[in-house]
């Protein structure tokens, strides 16, 4: 419990030409035929939480479009339902949530009038359950006014196994994974573009966060490199296509973290010291380093304690 409590408290703290559409409140961003995203800002609890940090995207086939993420409450998830209107006037047919976390799926209350499938994993409801309380408590005390009307929305369609949606002239193709970044994560593959949404299995420029299992997410990340993807929108930052590179610099810092803590442990350091000095030398390589990082090393050091 204190790991989700330290987490969540760190949490709410081109093959083509990006043409921007969308109003300047809320810039969304075409990446490729039919593929919209807006990026989320680098931003921290302790510099603004303001719901809005993770990238939210949407798919738009011949039958209607997909949602995936839909940002941390229901001001930003209207935002970008607004956005998708003045896109295309075809149904929102799915919202897909890549895993629990709430600046994921929050802004899910936005989409209740089109009726779509809520799409996710299949703990994902048990886990949003779960942690309701909690998620909402920091939503209001973080969010202000801007949280009014936040709810919590559950899948209706869930991923056992690979799961397939069909948006007509493309087709949209759900992964479930094990524990790794958390125990509720998907990727979706547009069939199309050759589009790849990691959710937070995969972050670009900001620090990667552990709150699941750090060797299941190593090894979810070779499962994430034989894809025949062009191009990949990351969970934080921007889209990818040097994608490998990408998730081999996520695997870089991982390996560090999980290398580091292991020694400090072997030597018998204490917590407090493997947080001052696991992975010291990615710390220029990536935004929100100290308080990250510092996270990660307190989610990981009791599990790897007992190995």
């Amino acid at each position: 419990m204190l790991r989700l409590t330290l987490y969540l408290l760190a949490l709410i703290s081109t093959a083509c030409a990006q043409a921007e559409v969308g109003h300047a409140a809320f810039n969304v961003k075409k990446v490729a035929e039919g593929i919209y995203v807006h990026h989320g800002e680098h931003l921290d609890i302790d510099t603004g939480y303001q719901g809005d940090i993770c990238n939210t995207s949407f798919v738009v086939g011949s039958k209607g479009v997909a949602v995936i993420d839909t940002g941390g409450s229901l001001k930003v998830g209207q935002q970008l339902r607004d956005a998708i209107r003045k896109v295309t006037d075809k149904p929102i047919l799915y919202v897909i949530n890549t895993h629990v976390h709430p600046d994921h799926v929050y802004g899910n209350a936005a989409f209740l009038e089109d009726k779509p499938q809520f799409v996710g994993h299949a703990k994902l409801s048990d886990m949003l359950q779960l942690r309701k309380d909690a998620y909402e408590k920091l939503n209001s005390k973080y969010l202000g006014s801007d949280a009014k009307g936040t709810v919590q929305v559950l899948p209706t369609l869930v991923a056992k196994d690979k799961t397939v949606l069909d948006l007509g002239d493309t087709t949209l193709t759900v992964v479930p994974y094990g524990v790794a970044h958390t125990n509720t994560d998907i990727s979706v593959m547009d069939s199309k573009t050759a589009t790849l949404f990691t959710g937070d299995l995969l972050f670009i420029e900001r620090t990667p966060v552990v709150e699941g299992d750090i060797k299941g997410l190593i090894a979810t990340i070779d499962t994430l490199k034989t894809y025949p993807a062009k191009q990949v929108v990351p969970g934080h930052g921007p889209v990818a296509k040097d994608w490998i590179k990408a998730l081999e610099n996520e695997q870089r810092y991982l390996n560090a973290v999980l290398s580091d803590v292991r020694a400090a442990i072997k030597k018998g350091d204490s917590m407090e010291q493997a947080m001052a000095t696991a992975a010291a030398g990615e710390r220029d390589k990536w935004l929100l380093f100290d308080i990250a990082n510092r996270r990660n090393v307190n989610t990981i050091f009791t599990a790897l304690e007992w190995e």
